[in-house]
């Protein structure tokens, strides 16, 4: 959305790509905030994206690592767990519910399945 054509954004991505599965968000941030003006179609997508990166700068791993120590590069293992925790309570049931009553169920399946009630109730 901020820049200027399909061709350019396949490129900068390549490349944004490339810094952060190495894990440089500093250069990834830098790279952004000095593309030529030419470049941008919209400086308000861009200024987002690079507040994004300096927000999250401390959850970016580097991902070649985490790949070589044979670590998971992905979210599966959690969302798995929250369709175990949710979908199979409410949506596979036909129950709907507030954004409320979904957290209060979800917190509580989960201390169930990880056999914490006890803790979490002393503490």
């Amino acid at each position: 959305m901020a820049l200027a054509g399909r061709a350019l954004r396949k490129e900068v991505l390549h490349l944004l790509a490339d810094y952060l599965w190495l894990g440089r968000v500093d250069d990834a941030i830098t790279y952004l905030q000095h593309l030529s003006a030419d470049r941008i179609k919209s400086q308000q997508w861009l200024d987002q994206t690079v507040d994004y990166l300096q927000r999250h700068h401390e959850k970016i791993p580097c991902y070649a690592l985490r790949r070589a120590l044979g670590l998971r590069n992905s979210s599966n293992r959690g969302e798995k767990a929250n369709d175990r925790c949710v979908a199979d309570r409410q949506k596979h049931k036909g129950m709907s519910g507030s954004s409320d009553g979904s957290t209060r169920l979800t917190s509580t399946t989960t201390l169930l399945r990880n056999h914490e009630c006890d803790r979490w109730c002393q503490d």
